[in-house]
């Protein structure tokens, strides 16, 4: 059974990371070891038995902290249990379908054999960094559209699947 789980994000408002935090949360609860971490600040995954990888959504990108983080460890990605999952729609439409992964994201799943992506709602709140995300705020489509009892489900099946191996 995999014990230890790195749960990496790259983000930029600090949105995603608190994804990342829930989902290593809920692993711990269901008797994992989970640390979540800042896809830049990860120098190796070597030591983890299974791995997911978060990254926030801009204009259709994944974070380009979680890109390197995969390009980077794609080697010792190869043969883990991975999962793979994106925040970012500021508005209803990811607890209402599944949105597929952006083109990037879609091609590593396939390459690094990942057993799930998931796309999650965003959040955008005052005071964010970056011009963009000043524009949408001032055209008033900010606010935070998680659905952490979505995120938490999808962690808890993580950790089934996990426990089961």
């Amino acid at each position: 059974m995999p014990k230890n789980v790195l749960v990496a994000y790259g983000t930029t408002n600090g949105s995603t990371a608190e994804i990342a935090e829930t989902v290593a949360g809920v692993l711990r609860r269901e008797g994992l070891t989970a640390e979540a971490r800042d896809a830049g600040s990860v120098r190796s995954a070597v030591s983890y038995d299974a791995v997911v990888v978060g990254g926030g959504l801009y204009a259709g990108h994944w974070h380009r902290d979680a890109r390197r983080f995969v390009r980077r460890h794609g080697k010792d990605l190869e043969g883990r249990p991975l999962w793979l999952f994106s925040s970012g729609p500021l508005d209803p439409s990811a607890s209402e379908r599944d949105i597929p992964p952006v083109p990037w994201v879609r091609k590593a799943v396939a390459r690094l054999d990942a057993r799930d992506h998931v796309t999650f709602g965003g959040c955008l709140r005052e005071g964010a960094e970056g011009w963009v995300a000043r524009m949408i705020l001032r055209g008033g489509r900010g606010g935070d559209f998680r659905d952490f009892g979505r995120i938490e489900e999808w962690a808890t099946r993580i950790a089934r699947e996990l426990t089961r191996e």
